[in-house]
């Protein structure tokens, strides 16, 4: 199966199913998350696992939240989440941070990444515009978290040489 035929089967079957937060329960019990101060995380789109309550949770605690933003055609930044008065539409009608750029990629603990489908193996299939391959290269020392609902787990996610993977995935 081409990734192209695996995206369309995954927007097929999230017609059927709406993203819960079931994941961010097993999400919240990663001993690697649980010790993280800094957190790179995302602002879900409707068929991704919500993750609002999550980034106030995290910033309430005093953890460093961390949300992209795209920039160009090829590549996101990083922005630091204050709270929801932080958040503005942007690219792709995506909420996006218009907080401090964060570039100390060095202390970035955990990184949770969304995706369209994943496997057990740790290869994800994301949209196709290779925004996180790009950027996860960046940040090689992170704990990389991919993050679905069970209907995204797959058997295999097709992958390629500049595809990275993650260290484990929550669903």
């Amino acid at each position: 199966m081409t990734k192209q035929e695996l995206r369309q089967q995954i927007r097929a079957r999230n017609k059927e199913h709406k993203p819960t937060e079931n994941a961010l329960d097993r999400l919240r019990k990663n001993s690697r998350f649980l010790c993280a101060r800094t957190i790179l995380l995302y602002s879900a789109l409707p068929d991704e696992v919500p993750t609002q309550a999550l980034l106030d949770e995290l910033t309430g605690k005093g953890v460093t939240v961390l949300l992209p933003r795209v920039v160009d055609d090829t590549d996101m930044e990083l922005r630091q989440y204050g709270g929801q008065h932080d958040l503005e539409t942007g690219a792709f009608g995506i909420m996006e941070p218009k907080g401090r750029l964060y570039t100390d990629y060095l202390t970035i603990d955990v990184a949770v990444v969304p995706g369209m489908a994943f496997d057990l193996q740790g290869n994800r299939l994301g949209r196709g515009r290779g925004y996180y391959d790009r950027f996860l290269r960046l940040i090689p020392q992170t704990y990389k978290i991919g993050i679905c609902s069970p209907w995204q787990i797959v058997e295999q996610v097709p992958s390629e040489e500049h595809d990275i993977k993650m260290d484990c995935v929550v669903y």
